[in-house]
């Protein structure tokens, strides 16, 4: 895999993106569900848990598949 200037290769780097933006926007949504919440909508509150469970596992998803390429020949400097 190619590697940026970073030191990480792409397929990295974008699995780590994705990664911190589900965890930032999980993070997120713990107030939109108050929110929903505090506005007596409870159905806009458990879509709003449904979205950060989708979140989360998009991130765990990210985290194997980083802890797989971590110190193979496909990651770069950075992730070895």
């Amino acid at each position: 895999m190619a590697t940026g200037e970073t030191g990480f290769d792409d397929v990295s780097f974008d699995l780590i993106s994705v990664q911190y933006h589900s965890l930032k926007a999980g993070h997120d949504y713990g107030q939109y569900v108050r929110d929903a919440e505090n506005a007596g909508r409870q159905d806009i509150a458990e879509f709003f848990r449904k979205v950060m469970s989708e979140d989360s596992a998009r991130a765990k998803q990210c985290h194997e598949f980083l802890r797989e390429l971590s110190g193979s020949s496909e990651s770069g400097p950075a992730v070895s």
